[in-house]
Order: structure tokens, then sequence, then C-alpha cells
């Protein structure tokens, strides 16, 4: 059974940690939210509130977490002040970092920062944190517990880092999504029917990925075990890599998202 939970933002990525919360067991929890879609969330030991203000009296959750979007931080977090000494906060929120999130907290507000990934929808997401200096072991305890609702969690020391980790797996479904949209679309183009060719982009990619999980392999050896010498796949490797073709596009890829999220930070 989880301990008492706030939850600021009720949009997809916060949903999606409540319902790995669910599946845990919650004591309590209060989601604040102001979309008239936030009512769904409501539930056994969840309560739904459109603001603030409206926060039963008396609640004293043992974790904040700040869901909500990077724009809006300035206005609603210092409110949440008042939790502070008791409660670890654990931020989801992009490129706000511990110190720009404790100028509105208190500065010795415990905070974890954390990036997530999409796949926590599913569970199968990949989250990287750090923690601030006012964190406690057990207070860490409970944010990795917390986190791992949605998926594998792994924690750094250096919040530096946090900007390649947007970068990379923050961003990284989407890029998986666009190779299987482009994936479709040259199957359409060699005349393969739009739903076949739909099918067929979506469980290559979909099984191409439980291989990788399901391997203690490098993704590097499962790719040449794929290559047979002079085969139709070294053709087509041969062609995204001439010229450092993909593996140049996608360092430069990386590189302009990462100094985008340093940017954010600033």
């Amino acid at each position: 059974m989880l301990p008492s939970l706030l939850l600021v933002g009720g949009g997809r990525m916060g949903s999606a940690m409540l319902a790995g919360w669910r599946e845990q067991g919650l004591s309590a929890a209060v989601v604040v939210d102001p979309s008239p879609e936030a009512a769904r969330l409501a539930g056994p030991g969840v309560t739904a509130v459109a603001s603030f203000g409206e926060i039963p009296d008396g609640f004293t959750p043992e974790a904040v977490v700040l869901a909500v979007k990077p724009q809006m931080a300035a206005a609603a977090l210092p409110d949440y002040a008042r939790f502070a000494g008791r409660a670890v906060f654990i931020s989801i929120m992009a490129g706000k970092t511990l110190k720009s999130i404790g100028n509105m907290l208190g500065t010795k507000a415990a905070i974890v920062r954390a990036m997530p990934n999409t796949p926590a929808a599913v569970r199968q997401g990949f989250t990287v944190a750090v923690a601030g200096s006012h964190v406690s072991a057990p207070q860490r305890e409970l944010a990795d517990v917390l986190l791992k609702a949605a998926g594998e969690v792994a924690w750094v020391d250096d919040e530096a880092l946090l900007d390649p980790v947007t970068a990379v797996s923050g961003g990284g479904p989407a890029y998986v999504f666009l190779l299987t949209e482009l994936m479709e679309q040259a199957a359409v183009a060699q005349g393969i029917p739009h739903g076949l060719a739909r099918a067929m982009a979506r469980q290559t990619v979909i099984g191409s990925g439980a291989l990788l999980a399901a391997s203690t392999e490098d993704a590097a050896d499962l790719r040449i075990a794929v290559t047979s010498p002079k085969g139709t796949t070294e053709q087509a490797l041969a062609v995204l890599r001439a010229d450092g073709a993909w593996p140049d596009f996608f360092l430069r890829a990386i590189n302009a998202a990462t100094n985008r999220s340093r940017e954010l930070s600033e």
C-alpha cells in the first residue's frame, strides 16, 4: 500500500503514473487538475479537485508529484510550499532544474527531478532521476517506488545529464514512431497496400523491441545477426549508413534536442 500522494497535473504523463500507482494500491491520493476531463481520474482512494484551494482540509501527502506544464510552474507551484518539510516533491516537468523548483517551493524543500517517457502509459517507461540535497534516504526510496510504477528507473548524481537524457529517452519514442511511419511509407511506395504496410511496420517495431527486451545481446549484435552478407538487409543498411548518413543525422538530432533542453533550463 502506497502512502498518501498528491498529484499536481492529470495530463497524459500524470494520469499514466496514477494508473501505475492504482495497481500498487493507494491509501489516499488527491489529483489537482482544472481541466473538465480530470474528473475521470477520481475513484477508490483518489479525489480529483480543480484547484489547490479544494484540497481536503487535513490532507498531508508524503509525496507531491509535479506534473504541470513547465510554463505553468511559476503560477502553480508556490502554493504547494506548505507541504515542504514533510513531503518529497517529485518533478517530471521538462526543463525545470532543482534550483528553479526550489526557488518556487522554498530552498529547503526536498526535491527529486525526474524525466520519464511516454511508454509509462503501458508501464514500460524509462525514467532517469536525480535527488536534491535535502532529500532523505527514505524519501529517495519512496520516489523510486513511485517512479518504478511506470517502468524502469535509473538514478544519477549529475543533474546536467538530464539534458541529454531528455533528448535520448524523453524524445526517444517519437524517433521510434517516426521510423515506423517511414517504414510504412516506404512499403506503400513499393506497392504494398496501406493496411498491410501499416500492420507490417508496426509489428516489426513491436516485435523487434520485444526481441531486444528478451535478449542479453547488444543491439549491434542483434543487427548483425539479421544482416546476411551480400543480402537485402545489407544493401539497405549500406544506404542508411552511406557517408555516415544515419549516424551523423542522429547525432545531430540528439545534439539539437540536448541544446534545446539546456536552453529551457536557463
